[in-house]
């Protein structure tokens, strides 16, 4: 199967990420989504990078992969961890993040040339008696920071 890659709308690349997610639902922003369709134009993948989740790295010339996301087509991740990348660098972007939780292999990340930047703790989520949060299923999880090796 050849992959190509395609446009995706925000609605289009939510949807897809409820259909075949494993333990996420979409993300709640973007600035950008893109797909990956094979030769008779069904979508196998998306991918979807918005501002970083973390405030400190929000600084407006990092984007962070929020979801990446497949039907399971081969490399289908891969290709598009890499677009990303390559569209960030086109907008102006100069770094690109993602993560990994724990007991994910990151094999879509390494064939795409990313590199592991720091293994990040479980913490116990991200709610706070100031900033009340939904749990979201991702609490005392161990994560990996990814970014391109460049």
């Amino acid at each position: 199967m050849t992959l190509h890659l395609v446009p995706v709308r925000s609605r289009d690349a939510a949807a897809f990420i409820r259909a075949w997610h494993r333990h996420h639902p979409p993300p709640a922003g973007q600035i950008f989504a893109v797909g990956a369709a094979d030769e008779n134009g069904v979508l196998r993948a998306v991918a979807i990078a918005g501002r970083p989740v973390a405030r400190h790295l929000d600084d407006g010339a990092t984007l962070e992969v929020t979801r990446t996301c497949s039907d399971g087509a081969r490399n289908a991740n891969s290709v598009l961890y890499a677009t990303v990348w390559r569209a960030a660098k086109a907008l102006g972007y100069n770094r690109v993040i993602t993560y990994t939780q724990d007991g994910e292999s990151g094999a879509s990340l390494r064939g795409a040339n990313w590199r592991v930047l720091a293994q990040r703790r479980p913490r116990p989520g991200w709610h706070t008696p100031s900033r009340p949060r939904v749990p979201r299923g991702t609490e005392y999880v161990a994560r990996t920071l990814w970014e391109p090796a460049q």
